[in-house]
């Protein structure tokens, strides 16, 4: 089997993109309790929100720094509750982050693309 090289900084951001728009997808026409009482759109905003913290976490430290507003810690630390203390997740919590913070992400993760593709 051939081996694939690892992400860059662009495809990452790419991958957080599409994550977070899976995301808004699987949950555009749900009120909070019918996220609350279907487990598989949980399970799978859940698995999107592992992804953006993954690729964060990969982000490199340059980027990391040029782009310091980017909640970086914050990002990576929701993926490590959902990963290794999955037992303290809650729908709310999904809920929340999804209407209080994703948007805000989405729109500095693409003026990041656009900055990069720039340079």
């Amino acid at each position: 089997m051939a081996k694939k090289n690892k992400p860059n900084d662009r495809e990452r951001i790419r991958h957080m993109l599409n994550a977070i728009e899976k995301i808004f997808t699987y949950t555009e026409s749900l009120t909070y309790e019918q996220f609350y009482s279907n487990e598989m759109v949980q399970d799978a905003t859940i698995k999107n929100f592992e992804i953006i913290g993954e690729a964060a976490y990969h982000i490199s430290k340059d980027l990391k720094r040029q782009y310091d507003e980017v909640p970086w810690k914050v990002v990576e630390g929701l993926r490590h509750i959902l990963v290794h203390d999955y037992y303290k997740v809650n729908p709310e919590i999904l809920w929340n982050t999804r209407d209080n913070n994703l948007t805000d992400l989405q729109i500095s993760l693409e003026r990041i693309l656009e900055q990069q593709k720039e340079n």
